[in-house]
């Protein structure tokens, strides 16, 4: 704070230096103008010019400079940055000659109605308008003129030759950005728009040249080293479409955000970012109901497990903006939940009330004292290990954290009158092939015995607070912590290999604020023992990414990266599967992108008991403890081999 604030005074005395100088120059201006108008008028003949005339013009030239100064300071014409001078900035100048020129007719028809004759010739006014606004604006856009020379003369043999896609309002900012810095050293050579009106026309001297189906042609016509994708509200298929087009020219692909990430419209060199993964997706971003979530979370105290985890931590931001009564941050990892907590802080100060705290789910303890002293009344349970190999190496810690944690923090809930409980899910959890995915099918199957034992509590008036339990069943997050996306990016950026497990197998994606606003959704949706299934579009072959994540890196695979095939890890399948054969399936009412998966039943007494038994032997370190789980999901086959 010191800092800044000796900054500040420093770079207002600049901005103030700048003004005076400008302000001095216009007056020159306006001085000559007004010389250089009486001279024409009277042929260059000093002796010809009326000495009253000669005095006029050395008493109303000052008097019009400070006129003219003024109004350019009520047009903001000393605060603009000239070497970006624009349109704007061209309309604010004929504005305030219009005014001024409004205000010397009015003293014209003043001076004529009052003295009989008038100060100066109509054709010296007139050139002297016309005069000083030429001059006026020539010394301003003389500075982008200038920057525009210094920017060409930048620009060498072995600078970035760059395509932009998109010649709309996006494409026009990013091609103005690119052409009159002086600090990207490129030249952007073409434009490719898919509208045919376009074809031919030019942005800031750039040729408009094709349409998507050119891309290659002309990347090849004019030696284009990266591609720009400047359309930010293009549709999922065309993105899709279009960079897959792109992928074929062996140029670096970069692209803008999307419009929900731009303030105001306007684009800098530095929001353009690498292709991701969701650009290869082929659909567009999933909606959720922004009213639904915040009605029900709205002055409420909720609650997140795992709240410094990749889901976690997305649905801490997401509930903060909702305005909750208070939001509870409860994690066994200090790290994480330091840096939610500090950014939730920085973000909301006061406006928030926000409690972090470092705890473990097995730990019935500290969780009993922590939902009886704060009293949640919605919780999220995203606390869990997720990670397929390295569960499948310690399968225990796997039933002890996931199925322990969420039993135990489902029974405290019941105890302590939590009204909403949602688990988070995985689509591993369907027909699972490993120990994680089979502890996560246990704990959805937790959630319905645990629904259905609150009804009974209720009805039987042993608690006040019907519990209402619910889960969200979704797939791969994009963006999360060891996520398909975060590897690949690594590896290439190291120079390869890239890894693939298998060249057929294929994952459902999601980005997490798409994840996450729909489980909050889903929440809002819950009457009791759901399991919410998400609608991820159509699943992605992992192959097709690697090598379109190279190809979009300017790179070609197998030639300048290689991919190697390591095959599947011990507990991985091909294909994700979002719902088990007895499972039915039906659209919410609400929203459909999300789904309910029907219930399948059980015995919750024998269910219990299994529970139990489970526990102890995951406490023992057992060594068959696949083969206990199998007794309960019978889905799962802990002897069967990777496809």
């Amino acid at each position: 704070m010191a800092e800044d604030s000796k900054k500040k005074p420093s770079i207002s005395r600049h901005w103030v230096y700048r003004a005076l100088a400008f302000a001095a120059l216009d007056f020159l201006m306006i001085a000559l103008s007004f010389a250089a108008a009486i001279l024409i008028r009277f042929d260059f003949r000093f002796s010809q010019i009326d000495p009253e005339y000669f005095n006029n013009v050395l008493m109303l030239a000052p008097v019009s400079a400070l006129l003219i100064i003024m109004l350019f300071g009520i047009f903001k014409m000393y605060s603009s940055i000239w070497r970006f001078a624009s349109f704007s900035e061209f309309v604010r100048i004929v504005e305030a000659w219009i005014c001024f020129a409004v205000v010397v007719g009015i003293c014209l028809l003043v001076s004529d109605f009052f003295a009989g004759k008038r100060l100066l010739p109509v054709s010296v006014w007139i050139m002297a308008i016309v005069f000083g606004f030429v001059t006026t604006t020539a010394l301003r856009f003389g500075f982008r003129f200038i920057n525009f020379m210094n920017k060409d003369r930048s620009v060498t043999k072995d600078s970035k030759n760059i395509m932009i896609i998109g010649a709309g309002a996006c494409g026009k900012d990013v091609i103005h950005e690119i052409v009159m810095s002086q600090h990207v050293d490129a030249r952007v050579c073409c434009a490719i728009d898919d509208n045919p009106v376009k074809i031919g026309r030019e942005i800031d001297g750039v040729p408009i040249v094709g349409t998507r189906k050119d891309i290659p042609k002309m990347a090849e016509k004019y030696n284009i080293d990266e591609i720009i994708f400047a359309i930010p509200d293009a549709r999922g298929i065309d993105r899709k479409d279009i960079l897959a087009i792109c992928s074929t020219t062996e140029c670096e692909v970069r692209i803008i955000p999307g419009m929900y990430q731009m303030i105001d419209g306007s684009v800098t060199v530095n929001t353009i970012r690498s292709v991701q993964i969701e650009d290869l997706l082929g659909r567009d971003p999933v909606k959720a109901n922004i009213d639904s979530i915040r009605q029900y979370i709205t002055g409420k105290t909720v609650m997140v497990t795992g709240g410094g985890g990749s889901i976690g931590s997305e649905l801490c931001r997401q509930i903060a903006m909702a305005k909750p009564k208070l939001l509870i941050i409860f994690d066994i990892y200090e790290n994480n939940t330091f840096w939610i907590e500090k950014e939730l802080r920085e973000k909301y100060g006061d406006n928030l009330n926000l409690v972090a705290l470092i705890g473990s789910v097995r730990n019935t303890n500290r969780v009993h004292w922590v939902l009886e002293k704060y009293r949640p009344e919605i919780i999220f349970h995203a606390a869990a290990h997720k990670h397929v190999p390295l569960m499948e190496g310690s399968p225990n810690e796997a039933i002890k954290n996931n199925v322990g944690g969420t039993y135990k923090m489902a029974q405290a809930a019941i105890k302590y009158g939590v009204k909403r409980f949602v688990l988070i899910s995985t689509d591993k959890a369907v027909n699972p092939t490993n120990i994680m995915g089979a502890s996560k099918r246990i704990c959805e199957m937790v959630i319905q015995m645990m629904d259905r034992k609150a009804q009974a509590m209720f009805e039987n008036g042993d608690i006040e607070v019907r519990t209402t339990f619910s889960a969200v069943r979704f797939g791969n997050v994009l963006g999360s912590n060891g996520s398909v996306l975060k590897i690949f990016e690594k590896q290439i950026a190291a120079g390869g290999p890239v890894t693939v497990t298998d060249k057929r197998i294929i994952r459902y994606f999601m980005t997490i604020p798409e994840a996450v606003m729909l489980v909050m959704e889903s929440g809002a949706y819950a009457r009791g023992g759901e399991i919410f299934v998400l609608n991820m579009g159509e699943p992605v072959k992992i192959d097709d990414v690697a090598r379109k994540m190279i190809q979009l890196s300017g790179l070609t695979p197998d030639v300048d990266i290689k991919i190697v095939y390591t095959g599947l890890r011990p507990g991985e399948k091909l294909y994700e599967e979002r719902l088990m054969d007895e499972e039915g399936l039906r659209e919410t009412d609400e929203n459909k992108d999300i789904s309910i998966a029907q219930p399948i039943p059980m015995d919750d007494a024998e269910f219990e008991k299994a529970l139990i038994e489970l526990d102890a032997a995951a406490k023992s370190e057992r060594e068959d403890i696949r083969y206990i789980v199998a007794k309960i999901v019978k889905t799962y086959d802990p002897d069967k081999k990777p496809e």
